[in-house]
C-alpha cells in the first residue's frame, strides 16, 4: 500500500476518481496505485504528483533506485497498464508464464547479465507475473513456436515443471496459448519475438527483443507493421485447445 499517496490525497483532498479524471486514467488504475504500490508510467506520475503538490520522489520514492535494467522500465511500465498483451516467442516461452527455474536456466545462459546479477533479474521477472494472478489482469494471448517446448532449457525435470505450469495457466479465462507446429515452413515468426500490449486509453505499443536490450515501439506506422506480423504467426497458430492437446502431449516426452 502507497501511505504517501493516500496521506497526499488527504490532504489536497483529492479523490481517487478527481485524481483520475486529472490525469487522465481510469480510476481503477488510480486504486492500483495507491493499494498495490504500483507505479505509475513517467507521465501519469508527472501529471499526478503535479495535482498532489508533492515532488515525484515522495510519493513514488522507488523510481530512484530501482535495480531492473534501466532500459526494460519504459516496457516493463506499459506492461504494467496493459489492458491486453499479445506475445509472440520463438525461442523461450513468455518471461511472463516462465517458472523459477526455467527462468533462471534462461538469464544463466545470457552472456548480457552478469552472473552475479541473475538472481536478481530472475526475482524482478517473477515479480512481473503478479499482473496475470490480480483481479483484473491483462487478457494474455501467446503464440509460441513448438521448437521452444521441446528445447531442454534447464533439463527434464526444469521443462516437466514448466510445460505442466503451462497447462495450469492455460485454464484461466484470461490466458490464451496457441503453438505454431514444427511443420509451418517459413513465416513472419522467424525474424524474431515481440510483445504489444493495448493500454487502458487503447494506445498500442510494441516490444522488441534482442541480445543486448529491448525496443519499445509506439511508432504509429511501426505499430502497424507488428500488427501485422501478429496476425501472420496468430494464424499459422493452432487454436488454444489444439495447442493444449500439443502441449498435453509434449509434456509427456518430459517424464
Amino acid at each position: 500500500m502507497n501511505d504517501a499517496l493516500r496521506a497526499a490525497l488527504g490532504d489536497t483532498g483529492h479523490t481517487i476518481e478527481s485524481l483520475a479524471e486529472q490525469v487522465g486514467v481510469d480510476p481503477k488504475t488510480v486504486a492500483r496505485w495507491l493499494n498495490e504500490d504500483r507505479i505509475p508510467h513517467p507521465r501519469h506520475r508527472e501529471v499526478a504528483a503535479g495535482a498532489l503538490q508533492r515532488p515525484i520522489g515522495d510519493i513514488w520514492p522507488d523510481t530512484a533506485r530501482r535495480r531492473d535494467l534501466i532500459w526494460f522500465r519504459p516496457w516493463q511500465e506499459i506492461e504494467r497498464e496493459a489492458v491486453a498483451l499479445r506475445s509472440y516467442q520463438s525461442v523461450v516461452l513468455p518471461g511472463l508464464l516462465q517458472t523459477e527455474a526455467y527462468a533462471r536456466a534462461v538469464l544463466a545462459g545470457s552472456d548480457v547479465i552478469a552472473r552475479g546479477d541473475v538472481e536478481r533479474h530472475l526475482a524482478s521477472r517473477l515479480a512481473r507475473q503478479s499482473i496475470l494472478s490480480r483481479d483484473d489482469p491483462p487478457r494474455f494471448t501467446a503464440v509460441v513456436d513448438e521448437a521452444v517446448l521441446r528445447r531442454p532449457v534447464g533439463g527434464r525435470a526444469t521443462m516437466r515443471e514448466q510445460l505442466q505450469a503451462l497447462l495450469v495457466a492455460c485454464e484461466a479465462p484470461h490466458v490464451r496459448m496457441h503453438i505454431v507446429p514444427s511443420s509451418v515452413g517459413a513465416y513472419a515468426g522467424l525474424n524474431g519475438p515481440f510483445v504489444i500490449a493495448v493500454g487502458p486509453e487503447h494506445r498500442t505499443a510494441g516490444y522488441l527483443d534482442n541480445q543486448l536490450q529491448g525496443q519499445v515501439v509506439t511508432d504509429t506506422e511501426d505499430v502497424a507493421a507488428i500488427l501485422t506480423a501478429w496476425e501472420n504467426v496468430r494464424g499459422e497458430a493452432l487454436s488454444h485447445w489444439q495447442s493444449v492437446d500439443l502441449l498435453t502431449e509434449v509434456a509427456k516426452t518430459w517424464n
